[in-house]
């Protein structure tokens, strides 16, 4: 398949700039993916596709203030994307109006905070802070909410709550796992309630996420590496799940590709390290039975998991759909369920 063949045309008005008043008030849009039939519903009703011996599984991460906003030496601005923090007092990182920054070049920040930059990969930067404090400890000090670049507007003080999942724990995304903004404490527990199991990864979301595809042969794209951690007791759970005939349901891309990478072998296994696994279609699935997920960008390697997992006449016909029917779209936008 072709880059191309994932475009579709959104009106500008149908990107959700902001959240809406309460999380789980979104729409719902239900895909079957072996029938193609589309249904229209709200995310409260969630629970209502769920069985007892399902096992829903969200990602954990947590996302830190990472954009930056300082100062070379010569007044110039500069703009820091965290990409990874590497240590207690160094990340990684994108430099916007850096391009003069050579190796022990500082950059100067609020609250008399500097960083140091050691050296060049590729694309990013490795930048060491200069101050006592760990360095994740700095970030919370001086940063602001990443939010993606769609959105065209600057952080508000809700955007450090609800750009964050209730459930999220560890820290290190620079981007939310945006299906898992619905949830509220009230549908957590009509998921209990029905004995459904809900457990954690980890994928640490990196910049990488937003950057565009520019290969038109998809097999010649290289994906961005992210931290991913899958522990042995998931594996045990999920095991169980499929033995009782319940069904694993991903709460988003990031769950689907982590527990796919570890599954690669066709059994789930535990699973600490990077993965750079690009799913599109032709991939074969191991693991994950159910996708929770929200509407995604043209030509995005978000919205070509989609296509492989629920096939892609379906899913481009209910991106159209979506789109003639008003739903949200992207990080704050509406959900889809395909099952």
């Amino acid at each position: 398949m072709k880059l191309s063949d994932f475009d579709y045309t959104l009106p500008p008005e149908q990107i959700a700039r902001f959240p809406l008043a309460e999380r789980s008030a979104s729409r719902l849009l239900c895909l079957n993916r072996k029938t193609g039939e589309i249904s229209h519903q709200h995310f409260a009703d969630l629970p209502d596709f769920l069985n007892a011996n399902d096992l829903l599984i969200g990602n954990d991460t947590r996302v830190i203030p990472a954009r930056l906003r300082g100062q070379k030496k010569t007044g110039g601005h500069v703009e820091i994307l965290i990409e990874r923090i590497l240590n207690h007092d160094s990340v990684l990182a994108h430099v916007r109006g850096g391009g003069s920054i050579k190796p022990a070049s500082q950059i100067f920040f609020k609250e008399n905070i500097s960083f140091e930059m050691i050296k060049r990969h590729d694309e990013l930067f490795e930048l060491r802070c200069l101050n006592a404090r760990p360095v994740s400890e700095i970030i919370d000090l001086i940063g602001e909410m990443p939010l993606p670049p769609y959105l065209q507007r600057l952080p508000d003080e809700s955007d450090k709550e609800r750009y964050q999942t209730i459930f999220s724990k560890q820290k290190g995304s620079v981007a939310a796992p945006t299906a898992g903004l619905h949830f509220d404490e009230n549908i957590l527990q009509k998921i209990r309630d029905k004995a459904i199991t809900f457990e954690t990864i980890t994928l640490h979301v990196g910049s990488g996420t937003f950057l565009p595809v520019r290969a038109e042969n998809l097999t010649e794209h290289k994906m961005h590496a992210e931290y991913l951690e899958v522990s042995d007791q998931v594996c045990a759970i999920i095991r169980e799940t499929h033995k009782k005939k319940g069904r694993v349901v991903a709460v988003g891309t990031t769950v689907c590709r982590s527990l796919e990478t570890a599954s690669r072998k066709g059994e789930i296994e535990p699973f600490y390290g990077d993965t750079d696994i690009f799913i599109y279609p032709g991939f074969q699935f191991h693991c994950v039975d159910i996708l929770l997920t929200n509407f995604h960008l043209p030509r995005s390697t978000l919205l070509m998991l989609v296509a492989a997992f629920a096939g892609y006449d379906n899913v481009m016909q209910a991106y159209r759909e979506a789109v003639a029917s008003g739903y949200r779209f992207f990080s704050y936008g509406d959900a889809m369920l395909v099952y």
